[in-house]
């Protein structure tokens, strides 16, 4: 029989109360300071909240940890809110400090406002702090051997998260601030690397970002391609230029509020990533609906790796197809003609006609589009998977939230909007819906992209929640 748990130092009644929210705001924290890609940043958060969560399950009567299942529980006595929040803040530590070790000192800084002795780490799992670091070290002792090559040693570079597949582009890098003839896009209906100063002035061409996230083990999904969609539309088909031109009169029409919302989704002055979002959306439920700790680490728990499994399942598409951005096929099929939309300046430099070959969408110049390829949408993948988890979790599709953007406080277009402009979502599908949009709206994803990855991420969604709901009631 176990032997009754020391008592841990009492955190402070208000942090204590709303542990798993605390840690999620850090984990977000540690995400807009190191500004990973969007895969990447999913991942991480699955990884600290399913610690959490397996550091939860041993003080719960049912649930089953991802990892150990029932071997960490503790006898019924200990099941309080104080050993809980414990082991699941040295859970939260463990698995942050292995994300994002440059990070250390925000987290340490979170365990001493929690009132918490680093130095009373242990792998006792007689104790709180042991049940916490057992079951991160579990978690990041798996993820390392993921596929997602976090240590670098799947490549011959070693860096981190390096690709180790091979994958090469069939193009070659544009220069982005240059027209582009069409002999210098060898393939218009594939991915090709793009060439441009970033915010920093430096001349930089990015890879495709998480080529080898295909080949991650996923936490619900029995493979990447489970769900994978249909193919995008084939270049030289009726249907490709059709996208092509619904996409550039859309730009050429957009509103001041579309502009809002297409530079809001794409994460504004912070680069806030879409799983990033939808955490931030989860502690308004969390806040609304009166959470506390046993709810919330349900909740992150299913929602950070329906975004995890999300962004694999969408990586896989993207690689499998290697489909073209908007800037290369406007480029090639637009070129010699005279179109209105934005230069080499983009936004600032305002509508004007140009040459097709010359058009840029609606985002920023030093990050003209992500670097992977477009079918199928991220963004619409992610929100999608979590609006699902949302509603299948609180029951209802009803959100009622929303943000205010301030006059004057867009980046692509200083001195816009004119005036305050409030988005706001009614329901967890809306949000969904305007985050795939805005993608449109910024010409650096097609339609068909758009509606794919929302099919998509509804099919991941309702996977990883019944897997999750599985673990916590005992029934995995």
């Amino acid at each position: 029989m176990p032997q009754p748990a020391p008592a841990p130092a009492p955190a402070p009644d208000s942090l204590r109360k709303r542990t798993v929210v605390g840690w999620n705001d850090t984990a977000l924290q540690a995400i807009r300071a190191q500004r990973p890609s969007a895969p990447m940043a999913a991942r991480s958060l699955a990884i600290a909240h399913t610690a959490m969560y397996d550091a939860w399950a041993a003080y719960d009567p049912s649930a089953l940890g991802t990892r150990y299942r029932a071997a960490l529980r503790r006898q019924a006595g200990e099941h309080t809110a104080q050993h809980k929040s414990v082991a699941i803040s040295f859970a939260a530590y463990a698995a942050l400090v292995d994300q994002f070790p440059a990070q250390k000192a925000m987290f340490d800084a979170r365990m001493a406002a929690l009132g918490l002795d680093l130095a009373r780490a242990t792998r006792d799992a007689a104790r709180p702090e042991g049940i916490g670091t057992i079951a991160a070290a579990g978690v990041v002792a798996d993820c390392h051997h993921d596929g997602a090559n976090q240590l670098g040693d799947l490549s011959p570079s070693r860096v981190p998260y390096a690709d180790y597949t091979g994958y090469s582009p069939r193009n070659p890098a544009m220069l982005v601030m240059a027209s582009t003839p069409r002999s210098a896009i060898l393939d218009p209906g594939r991915w090709q690397p793009l060439t441009y100063r970033n915010a920093s002035g430096a001349l930089v061409t990015p890879g495709f970002a998480a080529a080898c996230w295909p080949r991650v083990a996923p936490f619900a999904l029995r493979t990447a391609n489970q769900f994978r969609p249909g193919a995008p539309a084939a270049f030289g088909s009726p249907e490709y230029a059709e996208q092509a031109r619904h996409l550039l009169d859309v730009q050429q029409a957009l509103t001041e509020k579309q502009k809002v919302v297409t530079e809001y989704w794409a994460g504004g002055a912070t680069g806030e990533l879409p799983a990033c979002y939808w955490c931030q959306f989860a502690q308004f439920i969390s806040e609304r609906d009166g959470y506390g700790d046993d709810q919330d680490v349900k909740l992150f728990f299913a929602l950070a790796n329906a975004n995890f499994d999300a962004g694999i399942a969408a990586w896989d598409a993207k690689v499998f197809y290697d489909s073209a951005r908007p800037i290369t096929a406007l480029r090639y099929l637009m070129s010699g003609k005279q179109i209105i939309g934005y230069g080499p300046e983009g936004p600032p430099g305002g509508l004007q006609p140009i040459d097709g070959s010359a058009w840029m969408p609606y985002q920023a110049a030093t990050l003209p589009t992500p670097p992977f390829a477009d079918h199928v949408s991220g963004h619409s993948t992610f929100s999608a998977a979590s609006a699902e988890v949302l509603s299948l979790f609180t029951g209802s599709d009803k959100f009622g939230h929303a943000v205010k953007v301030a006059a004057g406080a867009m980046l692509y277009e200083p001195g816009l909007p004119s005036e305050d402009v409030t988005l706001q979502w009614a329901t967890f599908s809306d949000a969904a819906a305007e985050a795939g949009i805005s993608r449109l709206y910024g010409g650096i994803h097609f339609a068909n992209a758009d509606t794919a990855g929302q099919a998509l991420g509804r099919k991941v969604g309702a996977e990883v929640f019944e897997r999750a709901r599985r673990h916590w009631t005992g029934s995995a």
